[in-house]
């Protein structure tokens, strides 16, 4: 199963980080899969690169684990704020689809 857990702090995402392997299928058929690393692949991509918001990332592929945190402040917030909130609700319709094989938490 994959664990996605965002991490919040009065009313603002501040990061998330996203593990496993969904087990939905064999490795390079995994439709959960590639679709969790597409959103996440997305969502890091538009906040570094777009949105230009220096968040830390860290990738562990021994744990299959990526985790991004956001600094204090950023100059495209409204933006990032949507990109971790769009990125939140499609994980979140992943699960509806496939409650077996991903968990989403908010903490």
């Amino acid at each position: 199963m994959t664990k996605c857990e965002f991490f919040t702090e009065n009313d603002r995402i501040t990061g998330f980080s996203v593990s496993g392997h969904s087990g939905y299928a064999e490795a390079g058929s995994d439709i959960v899969c590639a679709a969790i690393s597409a959103v996440v692949t997305m969502a890091e991509a538009t906040i570094n690169d777009v949105c230009g918001a220096k968040a830390k990332v860290r990738v562990k592929e021994e744990d299959a684990r990526i985790t991004l945190m956001l600094p204090a402040s950023c100059d495209e917030e409204d933006t990032v704020q949507a990109v971790l909130s769009g990125m939140l609700v499609t994980l979140l319709s992943f699960k509806e689809d496939y409650p077996d094989y991903i968990e989403v938490l908010e903490v």
